[in-house]
């Protein structure tokens, strides 16, 4: 009993036996919000930081959040990049206050500890105190006494960062089919950010995971993906899944805008919407195969999208259960020729916070969590496709989603 969950001494519990159903109270419970962060935040999970082309130089750095604990992502070395957390050794001062910028050192202005690049104490003012009195004891150790540093890898121009020494290298974390994904589009070519995108949706974290597990909703709920062809459930698809069931990919091929079975008895298509300027539909084929969109979900923090040419990483960082911040970064590889820039730029305008698709997304999400809260012991169905969770080749499904919450009950001992 002792591995019991607070949830579940409350009485709540998760009939494992149906894959079909998530209670509520996944998403609204401050008990299974706590355990999360020290099971999956800061258990052995892979957490995007940033892309390396962020910090190109020794002494740049970028702060970020990782689960709720603030981080410093800072080249340290010409070919060695730290992730520390913010948080001075001495009095737990969130010392660095910027986003980005450049530095010899780490220092906190409160007391003036001052760390190495790797987070090494290197300066404790007056530690042996004044006229010989005061100062630091003499059993006391700098080296006991730096930043915690969290284990990194960078990955194919992507920094990756975990908190625990549990977990595997990054590509056995992702397995061999999920790193073939991954590779067709962060293929070792350097990257450059064209800009970047942030907002908070007042829901929980999940339901971003969930939103980009799910191409049932992208066919329905967006009217541009509908009328423009770009995700349509006619359209040939796929959803895979790796082994875990923690990551997702879907996958598709941009059609046209047409009326045909499918679109005829959508209420959202409008065959008649026309665009001022067309340039944004302007894609060239550049990946390997048929797919158009190839839309990974790493577990638990970030979405690696590639939808026709337009890039971006978009990093969840949880603010408890009825809450996150949303970052966008949008890139092209540094390679790209002008022409490409400035396509992929348009293309951008599709996502983000107010991007012609995916604004709908942070409307729905807060619109879901205002339907769990009051009534957090009811049940969300999750049945398309059946009770099954394996990979399809079809759209009209919600296996990743269930292949998650697999993955998720296993993590937390529910």
């Amino acid at each position: 009993m002792a591995e019991t969950s607070a949830c579940a001494r409350n009485g709540r519990v998760w009939d494992t036996g149906d894959a079909g159903k998530v209670p509520y109270w996944v998403y609204t419970d401050q008990d299974v919000y706590q355990r999360e962060l020290q099971r999956i935040w800061y258990g052995p999970h892979w957490l995007y930081c940033a892309l390396e082309c962020e910090i190109p130089d020794v002494g740049d750095f970028k702060t970020t959040t990782l689960g709720e604990r603030p981080v410093i992502v800072v080249r340290s070395a010409e070919d060695e990049i730290s992730v520390v957390e913010n948080r001075c050794a001495h009095r737990g001062v969130k010392f660095c206050q910027v986003r980005q910028g450049h530095t010899k050192d780490l220092l906190c202005p409160y007391h003036q500890w001052a760390y190495d690049l790797r987070g090494n104490l290197i300066g404790v003012p007056f530690r042996r105190g004044v006229k010989r009195q005061g100062g630091m004891p003499r059993d006391f150790d700098p080296g006991n006494h730096g930043l915690n540093r969290l284990r990194v890898e960078v990955v194919n121009g992507v920094v990756w960062a975990t908190f625990s020494d549990d977990t595997p290298p990054f590509r056995e974390y992702l397995g061999e089919k999920f790193w073939a994904h991954y590779t067709r589009v962060y293929d070792g070519r350097k990257l450059e950010v064209l800009g970047y995108n942030r907002q908070h949706i007042p829901a929980n974290w999940k339901l971003m995971m969930e939103n980009i597990k799910d191409p049932y909703h992208a066919g329905l709920l967006h009217v541009f993906f509908v009328t423009f062809g770009l995700f349509r459930a006619d359209q040939k698809s796929a959803v895979d899944i790796d082994e875990t069931g923690r990551h997702g990919i879907l996958i598709s091929r941009k059609g046209e805008q047409e009326v045909n079975d499918v679109t005829a008895d959508l209420r959202n298509f409008q065959g008649d919407l026309k665009l001022a300027d067309p340039r944004i539909l302007d894609v060239v084929k550049e990946f390997p195969g048929e797919e158009t969109v190839g839309m990974i979900t790493v577990f638990p923090s970030v979405i690696l999208q590639q939808q026709v040419n337009s890039l971006t990483s978009r990093q969840i960082v949880p603010k408890g259960p009825a809450g996150f911040d949303f970052h966008w970064t949008h890139w092209c590889y540094a390679d790209d020729t002008p022409e490409m820039k400035l396509r992929r730029t348009r293309q951008a305008n599709l996502f983000g916070p107010a991007g012609f698709v995916s604004a709908d997304d942070g409307e729905i999400i807060e619109m879901s969590q205002q339907g769990f809260s009051p009534s957090d012991m009811e049940e969300a169905l999750v049945m398309m496709g059946g009770r099954e969770i394996a990979p399809t080749d079809y759209m009209v499904t919600e296996t990743a989603i269930r292949s998650m919450y697999r993955y998720w009950r296993e993590v937390m001992g529910l």
